[in-house]
């Protein structure tokens, strides 16, 4: 069984869906709901009920978040071993949605991951997680010095590293590691503020990402074509239609873990981006982040429903 070891976000997601049309400035008419979530958090998830061996290693603050945050872990079979600050509180990302689950405004409270610094990876414990496993997953809400030193770290060791670029602002983070990841998750939006580029076709992220060092990754742009590339191949899938989305949230990491799970079994780039398509067609069908039915067996029969990917 492979072994993936996660270093990222792992906190409370509280999100909000409007019932109506949206109606700026004024009350909506509306539901809340809250659970664990986090990008490093919901691909650990998803890949130990896809048959993984996953650890994941994150900042928890010492309250009743933190405890949720551990009880999701529990559930989907991750080891979880945080950092734990028992005077601090857990990170927390409140969403606003529309009726159609897309995202109308977000605010990430994510103070406590600035603890993560470079020296908790001097810990013995962490530095045997990492020589274990056979794949690193980081995400960009870990502070920017962190994320070049766990690239570091892949290197001395020799594992494969992936990583999530969770926003915008905080996909600069990995400027720096860009050349020594090999696979980036990011969308479209995120692509743009790493390169400054803005494009119409999405065959051209491939030349702006791979000009700054990067070597391969995924750029995706919502229900519209996703496109992957590696040092050897490039490859462009439409999605499935999804007719009853429930929520989008955890789609983008659902991507990542599908796309890992395919890698990790030595499938090409471009198989790979069916499973990742796969797995994020059946997230968007769960009201949470991710799918608690996600598995193997799941994401055959998702797959009959994703066309062949084009080779470019």
């Amino acid at each position: 069984m492979k072994k993936i070891l996660v270093l990222g976000g792992a906190h409370l997601d509280r999100r909000g869906m409007i019932e109506s049309e949206t109606i700026a400035g004024a009350s909506n008419p509306g539901s809340w709901m809250e659970e664990a979530g986090g990008g490093g958090f919901n691909a650990a998830r998803n890949l130990s009920r896809l048959g993984f061996s996953v650890r994941i290693i994150a900042p928890r603050g010492g309250d009743a978040n933190g405890e949720t945050v551990a009880a999701a872990a529990r559930e989907a079979g991750v080891a979880d071993t945080p950092f734990t600050f028992l005077d601090r509180r857990t990170p927390s990302y409140t969403a606003i949605l529309e009726r159609d689950g897309n995202l109308v405004i977000a605010i990430a409270d994510m103070d406590l991951y600035k603890l993560f610094t470079p020296r908790r990876l001097r810990v013995r414990a962490v530095r045997e997680a990492v020589m274990e496993s056979d794949i690193l997953l980081c995400d960009a809400n870990l502070p920017q010095e962190t994320l070049q030193a766990i690239a570091t770290a892949a290197v001395a060791n020799q594992k494969p590293l992936a990583a999530i670029a969770i926003s915008p602002a905080k996909v600069i983070r990995l400027r720096e590691a860009l050349p020594q990841i090999d696979i980036l998750f990011m969308n479209e939006a995120e692509a743009g503020a790493l390169t400054g580029k803005r494009v119409t076709d999405i065959r051209e992220w491939p030349d702006h990402l791979q000009a700054l060092g990067l070597r391969g990754g995924v750029v995706t742009r919502g229900a519209q074509h996703v496109i992957a590339f590696s040092q050897h191949e490039t490859a462009v899938l439409r999605p499935p239609i999804i007719d009853n989305v429930c929520d989008v949230t955890g789609a983008g990491d659902a991507m990542a873990s599908g796309y890992l799970a395919a890698i990790a079994q030595s499938r090409l780039p471009s198989e790979a981006l069916r499973w990742g398509a796969a797995a994020a067609a059946i997230t968007v069908q769960s009201f949470s982040a991710t799918a608690a039915e996600l598995d193997m067996d799941l994401l055959a029969n998702m797959l009959a429903l994703v066309p062949d990917a084009e080779m470019l």
